[in-house]
């Protein structure tokens, strides 16, 4: 979860950062960080999908989805929750990564396509967090390297483990 090398423009509180298919981890984390600053509940539309207004049929049928004609001030906000998430997302991508995204209809969509191409699939994952601890175990200083560098690298496998961890913990769960 490293940051890009060479990374000199700070970020913009107004502007979610930019992601163009390098340094997944580093921009998942910094736009999750966004969402959540710009507003608690998009998190939830991204993890968990948009609001669908519902009605009863009848007072015994089942429960169906609102027309738009239907839909209360209360409905409303929260079905722009899912526009407002697909915004920040989509204003935060390039255009190749846009590309990959372009027919999804809600934010939790988008997330996923883009955690399904750039972390993979569970088995993937797993390999990965596989290869991380082999790293971690072998870690050792190289001979024409700083401490500084060694630390940032040593830091660096520390993030992506944690990031890889917490992702497979959510997947099993």
């Amino acid at each position: 979860m490293a940051a890009p090398p060479n990374f000199e423009e700070g970020q913009s509180t107004y502007r979610p950062p930019r992601f163009n298919g390098q340094y997944y981890g580093w921009w998942m984390t910094c736009m999750h960080d966004f969402i959540m600053a710009e507003d608690f509940e998009l998190q939830d539309v991204v993890c968990d999908g948009p609001h669908v207004p519902m009605k009863k049929l009848g007072e015994t049928g089942p429960m169906v989805p609102k027309n738009r004609k239907e839909y209360s001030d209360i409905d409303r906000k929260a079905v722009e929750k899912n526009y407002h998430a697909k915004k920040i997302l989509v204003c935060g991508l390039g255009p190749d990564e846009y590309n990959r995204i372009s027919a999804c209809d809600s934010a939790k969509e988008i997330w996923e396509a883009l955690q399904t191409v750039h972390e993979g699939i569970t088995q993937v994952k797993q390999s990965k967090i596989d290869m991380l601890i082999t790293e971690y175990e072998l870690f050792r200083m190289k001979d024409d390297e700083s401490i500084q560098d060694m630390h940032t690298r040593f830091t660096s496998i520390i993030n992506e483990l944690h990031h890889l961890e917490m992702l497979f913990l959510e997947i099993s769960l």
